[in-house]
């Protein structure tokens, strides 16, 4: 398998298997999947998750900063929820249950990575000024998952839905789609003076 799963820090797993074992969590989670779901549930797939913080100073490269360990959560045949866990000053700890079309689409474009002949190891990059979510193909399989930012040979696969003008689920070379998005990102130049505007 060309995918290279990083280890999840074990208080971030323990903290969701604790979790989906209450009924007062799941019973309060606002997810109905999970809720009316029947037989034992599993996390899986544990991915970090990156927040892009735009460009970096000067214009350098944007930087990112880990915002949370993912886990997709399996019922009988696939994936019908996930959770997110959280750093606080105690460590890792359970966040949150949600749904809806990422689920599905992360699921999707893990299954398609693995079909590549290119060893990864997968993260996710969120881009919250454009509501964008990317399975992140990271090149460096040894590296350290909750750090650094994306290579210019790594790949980007914009989940579902994808912003305007970006096809989801079509791998991108970091060096091409990041362009793109820090264009979308970065406020251009403001009105000049005397201008009307």
């Amino acid at each position: 398998m060309p995918l290279h799963v990083p280890p999840a820090p074990a208080p971030a797993l323990r903290s969701v298997l604790a979790a989906l074992g209450s009924p007062t969590a799941v019973r309060e989670a606002r997810t109905p999947a999970l809720r009316s779901a029947q037989g034992p549930l599993s996390p899986e797939h544990p991915l970090p998750v990156h927040v892009l913080d735009g460009s970096g100073p000067g214009g350098l490269a944007p930087t990112t900063r880990l915002a949370a360990w993912r886990f997709q959560i399996r019922g009988a045949e696939r994936a019908i929820a996930a959770a997110d866990t959280m750093l606080t000053p105690d460590g890792w700890t359970f966040s949150h249950f949600f749904e809806g079309p990422y689920i599905a689409s992360t699921e999707l474009a893990l299954r398609q990575a693995e079909a590549v002949s290119t060893h990864y190891q997968p993260r996710l990059l969120s881009i919250p000024e454009l509501y964008m979510l990317a399975l992140w193909l990271h090149e460096d399989t040894e590296a350290d998952a909750s750090t650094g930012s994306p290579a210019p040979a790594d790949l980007l696969v914009p989940l579902a839905p994808a912003p305007p003008g970006i096809a989801a689920h079509r791998p991108h070379q970091v060096a091409d789609l990041l362009p793109v998005i820090t264009t979308r990102i970065t406020p251009g130049p403001g009105p000049l003076l005397g201008s009307p505007a």
